[in-house]
């Protein structure tokens, strides 16, 4: 068959459902916890091959061939979108200039009634506030995708490396590129909605209904009008009886297997080619993590220019202070190269499956394997403790 029925294990962007004439095509979670699509009707497929065409995963070079970069460190000149963003609010300042000149922006925002994260379309800047912040799981791109047109409007959109690869693919093969800004970020890769359903199942208990939930608060209550991006790691779930806050740096469970690569998708293991800087994106973003920005604390974001259409709309926000840096500078911090699978993945996403707690999965697997891998003197170290 010339369609996607053959692929497994995939980014989940869902451009091949997008670009399916038939629309045939639907995104579903599989059994690991990860989106995925599906025919729905197999023998309505034409196999016209434009789901293959359109498909990163079925390719092996980028969409966009590198050129000339432009690196930045850089920050709002607005504190309250600053303290608001993950890092310098540079990705909400580019959707509000965009939509004052008229575009739409296809960005993400967390849907608590289906507890994921979704592409949904923002016309206004009101409704652009929703995408404010990370979102550290898949999203489910077809809420915002079929919102989408290929003619008629002007679009930025918002995503990760892979999603953007296929969507570059799909708006040149129906040569629209003109109508889009697309921008992505330094990816560390996507757990498996198995281990966000359990963390999130482990608290309703006493939190009763989830209303909110949030990732990377620069504030850490609401009397607090402190700022420490670099210490912003933290999980923010209110529900209609109580809230729940949690950080990296006190071992947040949540982070230690996303962190700790422990139940990603597969394919954002050793082959991802989207790391560092290459990418099909006019514009990426992500955290200056580097020695030179250590003492800062309000947040800065690294922004690299790779198009010509990406500098001309960084070169438009003057709501942004925008310092020049050597790329080597700004990608400080920023895996250059894949994460390594760890051998105990496929058992974690099974136990994930289970009944077994969070807490009694990192016991029996997560430490252990984290013992195998740190250095000796570490391990004796621990072990007189």
């Amino acid at each position: 068959m010339n369609n996607i029925s053959n692929i497994s294990d995939c980014f989940g962007c869902g451009v091949c459902a997008l670009a399916c004439v038939k629309k045939i095509i639907d995104l579903r979670l599989n059994e690991d916890g990860f989106y995925q699509p599906v025919i729905k009707e197999q023998e309505k497929c034409t196999n016209c091959g434009l789901c293959l065409d359109v498909c990163s995963f079925n390719k092996k070079d980028l969409a966009l061939p590198s050129g000339t970069m432009k690196a930045y460190a850089a920050w709002s000149n607005d504190d309250d979108i600053r303290k608001s963003c993950s890092s310098g609010g540079i990705g909400y300042e580019i959707g509000r200039s965009l939509i004052n000149d008229g575009y739409k922006v296809c960005g993400v925002r967390y849907n608590v009634q289906e507890a994921r994260a979704e592409h949904y379309i923002a016309t206004t800047v009101e409704g652009l506030s929703q995408c404010i912040g990370s979102k550290y799981l898949q999203s489910y791109t077809l809420t915002g995708f079929k919102g989408l047109s290929i003619k008629g409007n002007k679009y930025l959109v918002i995503g990760t490396p892979c999603q953007i690869d296929s969507f570059r693919r799909f708006i040149k093969r129906y040569n629209c590129e003109d109508n889009y800004v697309l921008v992505d970020f330094f990816c560390h890769g996507v757990p498996s909605y198995l281990l966000w359903k359990k963390y999130l199942g482990e608290h309703e208990n006493t939190l009763g209904r989830i209303i909110t939930a949030r990732w990377r608060n620069k504030t850490r209550n609401k009397e607090s009008d402190s700022c420490d991006w670099h210490d912003s790691w933290d999980i923010h779930i209110q529900g209609d009886k109580g809230l729940f806050q949690s950080k990296l740096s006190e071992g947040d469970l949540f982070y230690r297997f996303f962190i700790g690569n422990y139940c990603l998708n597969n394919c954002c293991y050793n082959d991802c080619r989207f790391k560092h800087v290459y990418s099909s994106a006019d514009i990426r973003l992500g955290d200056c993590w580097g020695k030179k920005y250590a003492k800062e604390k309000k947040g800065v974001s690294t922004v690299i220019a790779l198009t010509d259409l990406g500098a001309k709309v960084l070169g438009q926000l003057n709501t942004c202070e925008f310092v020049e840096e050597e790329l080597e500078c700004v990608t400080e911090g920023q895996y250059k190269k894949p994460v390594s699978k760890p051998f105990i993945r496929n058992k974690v996403i099974k136990m994930l499956r289970s009944k077994h707690s969070l807490r009694s999965i990192h016991t029996i697997m997560c430490k252990p394997y984290m013992l195998m891998n740190v250095p000796k003197r570490v391990v004796r170290k621990l072990i007189k403790k």
